[in-house]
């Protein structure tokens, strides 16, 4: 037994939250939960899973803004991301109004993660690799057994994370891509942030960012 996984867009964004529950315990994570925290639930009805926490790959609004939310309706701790986020989670309202997304406070993680470190849902475990670039700050989650990442903005159906916030960096997000995401295996289905699935082996042919024939 490993892990069920449901996808909920949410925000006028569309941004890909996802639900993992461990099958063995019944206990569940929700990934990025950037908004609509009732299609949130209902999915997570459907999947019947009991939330124990809230992860975040990043401090956009559309991925983080109604985490403090459900930490406090639930109880929970929001993990992550990496504490070089910080900036953007403490200008969410700022961020907000700025765009007219729906408003959400400022607040601080539970916990920040670092590359290299785990988190589980239940009984499962998440590696998380620190992945900078589309913010200073990203990470992803990555299940080994499932061959499933979550990897937030870093990497999309044919196309890279946009680089063109405060602190983000097209060439170190490259590098994110190539030393972080490649070696954990082209059989590797991935949830982006935005948009349909893919796997790492089908970017590494087909996607015009970051292939290997445009570096090889």
């Amino acid at each position: 037994m490993t892990i069920k996984c449901a996808i909920v867009p949410v925000t006028p964004y569309q941004q890909n939250c996802s639900i993992v529950v461990c099958e063995e315990t019944g206990l569940a994570a929700v990934v990025d939960p950037g908004g609509d925290i009732e299609q949130i639930e209902a999915g997570l009805e459907q999947l019947g899973g009991k939330l124990e926490k809230i992860l975040l790959t990043h401090g956009h609004m559309d991925h983080c803004a109604a985490a403090d939310v459900m930490r406090q309706k639930y109880n929970i701790p929001i993990i992550g991301p990496h504490k070089d986020d910080a900036f953007w989670i403490e200008k969410l309202p700022e961020w907000c109004s700025m765009t007219g997304f729906p408003h959400a406070d400022a607040f601080t993680p539970d916990e920040w993660l670092d590359d290299g470190d785990t988190v589980t849902v239940g009984k499962q475990t998440f590696d998380v690799k620190h992945c900078p670039g589309h913010t200073p700050g990203h990470v992803i989650f990555f299940h080994q057994q499932k061959k499933l990442a979550m990897v937030g903005d870093v990497l999309f159906q044919g196309s890279i994370g946009r680089t063109d916030f405060p602190r983000g960096d097209h060439d170190t997000l490259i590098q994110s891509i190539q030393e972080k995401l490649w070696p954990l295996g082209d059989d590797v289905t991935f949830i982006p942030g935005h948009g349909p699935t893919s796997t790492f082996g089908h970017e590494r042919q087909t996607n015009p960012f970051v292939s290997d024939t445009r570096f090889g």
